[in-house]
């Protein structure tokens, strides 16, 4: 078919990957840093400058489709000749809590928002930037006219800022506007937050094609880091996705939307056409900083100790809620440590129940998922805490399925590279339906498969004769849990 790149715009930096488009074959790689963003507002031209960078050298020479990814929950506001109204809004914006909480009320709470877009606003959604700006900036607010997330904006810069601004389901569903149960808009909410309707990008489908440059290269629709990464991975349904960075994540990958009255899943759309339901915990890694730093080491050095334990910690339990909780929901509690005895209190038990409380807080998340019917066969663990030896050996058990732990490697410029291999297999008829497929998503012509590109180089993990000992270990934290927090997880559902 020919060759294809892969372009991610992260907080910090641009990633390009270039690939064959048949294979998935990584041919050429760039990179370059964005300028350090000083708080939650960036210069986008910034990004633009830092893309020329990374391309340089001639790195996209010969390529026939660029597919975008970046960082979510940006909020780009723009005039009416499509010019910024101020800088962007970016991250998690701690600003905009109050805004957050504003918005929940206007609407009639948790429950009437998790229908009506599934999920609970938060600081980082771009609705309630809206709302935030709206309050703070009313003279910027007045002026905006249509908004963009970055993967947005930056497409629309490479094809030249066209008439037609796009995005596709994936972003649209982190924006707080877009439904991916009904796979539309909801513009009354856009006016709830800022208090006027502004100009939406059109959603593409999976295999859409945003334009092309007066170069005739293809732009495919892009999509968000979190969707990218995981096409870029290769994850289906069965398959569960969790990240341990400072906070957690858990997704799964599900063939509808799920609608959550309590908010604790956020239901985004994937790369696919298919949906992606996430949990969040407040509490990941900070969990075995916090234990390291206590013991006097770092990461590696409490994974050690926590292999010269054994499964439960001699008797301890740590309830892993030092920031606060989100799954469960109890926002202002703290972590605690509970079962010490004499013969316990040593440094290699303590560092085993940091372990086995952070995981066993994210198989809290995993089993909110799975409560909904989420099909859970295997657990991807991305992050550099899932290299940590201790981590590798206590969460199959606890998690009761196969572990996999891929290599590092640039998943969410990969998602990229394959769904531009995709749009331009598609636009140019060398991917065709599979006989008697169904159609696409939304109806319309045949569904398309995307390119079977390479699963991604893993080490695998099984729970082996582990298994019922690290059901004993979630047996203990749980009834820890239910004895600290009663009712903290009949209070999500």
């Amino acid at each position: 078919m020919g060759i294809v790149a892969g372009l991610d715009s992260s907080s910090e930096s641009t990633r390009i990957v270039v690939c064959d488009a048949d294979t998935g074959a990584v041919i050429r790689q760039g990179y370059a840093p964005h300028p350090v963003e000083k708080g939650p507002e960036a210069d986008p031209q910034a990004w633009l400058m830092s893309l020329g960078e990374a391309a340089g050298n001639g790195l996209l020479e010969g390529v026939q489709a660029i597919g975008v990814t970046a960082q979510q929950h940006g909020l780009l506001p723009l005039d009416a000749e499509g010019n910024l109204v101020r800088p962007a809004l970016v991250g998690n914006d701690k600003r905009a809590q109050s805004a957050a909480a504003d918005l929940l009320d206007s609407l009639g709470g948790r429950t009437a928002w998790a229908q009506a877009i599934g999920a609970v606003p938060q600081a980082a959604h771009p609705v309630t930037k809206l709302r935030w700006l709206a309050r703070t900036e009313p003279e910027h607010a007045a002026r905006v006219a249509e908004v963009m997330q970055p993967h947005d904006w930056l497409v629309w810069q490479l094809l030249g800022r066209p008439a037609r601004r796009t995005t596709d389901r994936g972003a649209a569903s982190g924006t707080g506007y877009w439904s991916a149960a009904t796979a539309s808009y909801r513009p009354d909410l856009v006016e709830l937050a800022l208090g006027h309707q502004v100009r939406l990008p059109e959603v593409l489908g999976p295999s859409g094609t945003a334009g092309f440059t007066p170069e005739g290269l293809l732009i495919s629709a892009g999509t968000g880091e979190t969707m990218a990464a995981a096409f870029g991975l290769g994850v289906g349904e069965g398959d569960a996705v969790m990240s341990l960075g400072a906070s957690g994540s858990v997704f799964g990958i599900h063939h509808e939307a799920l609608v959550d009255p309590s908010g604790t899943i956020t239901s985004f759309a994937d790369a696919t056409g298919r949906h992606l339901p996430v949990v969040h915990t407040s509490n990941a890694v900070r969990v075995l900083r916090g234990a390291a730093e206590m013991l006097g080491t770092d990461l590696q050095g409490l994974s050690d100790l926590a292999l010269k334990s054994s499964p439960g910690a001699y008797g301890m339990v740590l309830l892993p809620y030092l920031e606060g909780e989100r799954t469960p929901h109890l926002p202002h509690t703290a972590g605690s440590l509970h079962g010490m005895r004499r013969e316990s209190m040593k440094p290699e038990h303590l560092a085993r129940a940091a372990v086995e409380g952070m995981l066993c807080g994210l198989a809290d998340a995993l089993d909110v998922l799975r409560g909904r019917g989420v099909a859970v066969r295997r657990v991807f663990l991305l992050g550099a805490a899932a290299e940590l030896a201790a981590v590798q050996t206590v969460a199959p058990a606890l998690f009761g399925v196969q572990v996999v732990v891929p290599q590092p490697a640039e998943y969410a410029a990969l998602g990229a590279a394959r769904q531009a291999a995709w749009a331009w297999g598609v636009a140019h008829g060398t991917l065709a339906p599979a006989a008697g497929a169904p159609a696409a998503p939304g109806g319309g012509s045949a569904w398309v498969d995307p390119p079977q590109w390479p699963a991604a180089a893993s080490q695998v993990f099984e729970p082996g004769d582990e298994l019922p000992v690290g059901q004993a270990v979630r047996q203990q934290y749980t009834a820890v849990r239910d004895e600290v927090h009663p009712g903290a997880f009949q209070r999500e559902g």
